[in-house]
């Protein structure tokens, strides 16, 4: 939990969320905590990062946030984008990915990939993502130590989307650095070029790597996702170049840093608890309780952005139209009208949570491959070392969007 630095008498509707020192070691819990009980729809006006971006309402509780997800016309994903800050990045590209789109053209692009998203055919790939993930935890054997981060998670999650998605194996690695690089580009570790740099230079290699596999699957098409896109058509128009990139980058960041980021903070929460890992390794069949628990907890996303169509009014608060209004999943997973004891991992909840959005159109296309890719990946981690440990100190991206370890190292043997 991020230490929290606040002057004294400091009154909460002052704090400007955005500052650089709520986020050192991840989300500053403590003031959406205070947040949600005194002012759930909170308004910061500066970003310390972007002086010249406009502040934003905050959105704090699990009732609020429903209702500004299942809202479109109000709440709009393509009049500004869905990120707190754009960071310079264009807004036209933005709306090449159909998470910043609104209905109907998001429904109809949504519904070309809901057909290989399907409960069913993810289920058909466990055998080879269980491979996947054996392949790599075979890779530590007489080893001591590792970093889960870099060593399992990342190279796991990369070749699973990557299969999906018809990339190379090869190639898995320069992605993942893409994606990093890009959606971590507040943290000098992942993105020492910081935002100007994903801009400037991460960007175009996107668009030089995609257009390779672009123009493969126009001249040979095949069953992957890449294919999807290449071919799709909506309202009888294919999508431009721009479109399809854009919507092949959302699929591989999707499904790089969602996984990652909720594995890794589970098996952190487990080695900081041995009674709750215990309790998994006596009885193997509630990891996916776990799983939920640790998706309710660590939401690989801080927060998705709307833009008010209009003026309206949010628990009491008056909106206007153009506003940005931020929805903070990393405080509504934690509410304390909706879980008892909120802070608490434990693998028995059963939790409704919003890490995958709260409902309406834009909830998360790939939960069935997160959640097996998940529930896998602590089954084989555990089985394999059910004395694992901590072995220093966990380090969090620093990063207002990304909710997610950059390493975590530990000591396979406990």
């Amino acid at each position: 939990m991020a230490s929290v630095e606040r002057e004294v008498g400091q009154d909460i509707q002052s704090v400007e969320i955005t500052e650089r020192q709520y986020w050192e070691d991840g989300p500053p819990l403590e003031v959406f905590r205070e947040m949600r009980a005194k002012c759930p729809v909170h308004r910061t006006e500066h970003f310390e990062e972007f002086p010249e971006e406009d502040g934003f309402w905050s959105v704090t509780t699990a009732e609020d946030i429903h209702t500004v997800s299942r809202d479109w016309e109000t709440y709009s994903s393509e009049v500004g984008g869905v990120l707190a800050a754009a960071g310079g990045f264009p807004i036209e590209l933005a709306r090449a990915m159909f998470i910043g789109m609104d209905p109907p053209k998001h429904d109809r692009l949504k519904a070309l990939f809901q057909r290989g998203f399907t409960p069913k055919r993810i289920a058909d790939h466990e055998e080879r993502i269980r491979e996947i993930a054996g392949r790599v935890l075979d890779r530590l054997d007489g080893r001591e130590t590792c970093d889960l981060v870099t060593d399992v998670a990342q190279p796991v999650v990369a070749r699973v989307i990557g299969s999906f998605m018809g990339i190379e194996e090869k190639d898995d690695e320069p992605w993942a650095r893409l994606v990093n690089s890009t959606l971590g580009a507040a943290d000098p570790d992942l993105n020492p070029h910081g935002f100007e740099g994903a801009i400037e230079r991460d960007l175009p290699e996107i668009f030089a790597r995609c257009n390779e596999l672009i123009a493969a699957r126009r001249e040979n098409p095949t069953d992957d996702l890449t294919s999807v896109l290449v071919h799709a058509e909506v309202d009888g128009e294919k999508l431009e170049e721009h479109e399809i990139v854009m919507g092949f980058f959302l699929l591989i960041a999707a499904g790089n840093d969602s996984t990652k980021a909720t594995y890794c903070s589970a098996m952190r929460a487990l080695m900081e608890d041995p009674e709750q890992r215990q309790i998994l390794l006596e009885d193997l069949s509630l990891v996916p309780d776990a799983v939920e628990e640790a998706l309710r907890m660590f939401p690989a996303f801080a927060h998705f952005r709307r833009t008010a169509t209009k003026d309206t009014e949010l628990h009491g608060q008056p909106i206007k139209a153009g506003d940005k209004v931020v929805m903070w999943y990393v405080s509504s997973n934690r509410d304390e009208t909706r879980f008892e004891d909120p802070d608490h991992f434990d693998v028995r909840r059963k939790p409704e949570h919003q890490a995958f959005g709260a409902g309406g159109r834009h909830f998360c296309l790939g939960t069935a491959l997160a959640r097996l890719e998940l529930r896998i990946l602590i089954e084989e981690t555990l089985k394999r070392y059910p004395n694992i440990a901590l072995d220093g100190k966990p380090a969090h991206v620093e990063s207002l969007f990304l909710n997610q370890l950059k390493s975590l190292p530990v000591r396979l043997a406990g």
